[in-house]
């Protein structure tokens, strides 16, 4: 039987934490991705299937420094976006990665926008 590889590995956590996290409209799920030089971040409602906001290190304009400082930045402009929407409440889903270094940065950036998850 072949090893698993870091992704395959990093889609079952997910599917893991998947099976307990669901988001709602009043509620939606903060989605990360991360690749090996960006960060995505989305609020989904999971019961209509769509994403409601997106913010990724891509399309923020003062995304700059390290990917850490980049992904804070990520973070804040999500929080402000959803702010927009009127959306003050969501469920953090870490997408199978551990809490620390750039998740958790884009999480303390959406919180000091005044998200709360």
């Amino acid at each position: 039987m072949p090893k698993e590889t870091r992704r395959e590995s990093r889609t079952r956590r997910h599917e893991r934490v998947r099976d307990h996290i669901r988001g709602s409209a009043a509620r939606p799920r903060l989605a990360v991705f991360r690749s090996l030089s960006h960060i995505y971040a989305q609020l989904i409602d999971d019961e209509a299937g769509k994403t409601l906001v997106a913010a990724s290190s891509g399309d923020v304009k003062d995304a700059k420094g390290s990917k850490t400082e980049r992904a804070k930045a990520v973070g804040t402009t999500l929080g402000e976006r959803a702010k927009a929407k009127g959306i003050a409440e969501a469920v953090f889903d870490r997408g199978g990665y551990r809490y620390h270094g750039r998740v958790k940065a884009l999480g303390d950036g959406a919180r000091s926008a005044g998200l709360r998850f």
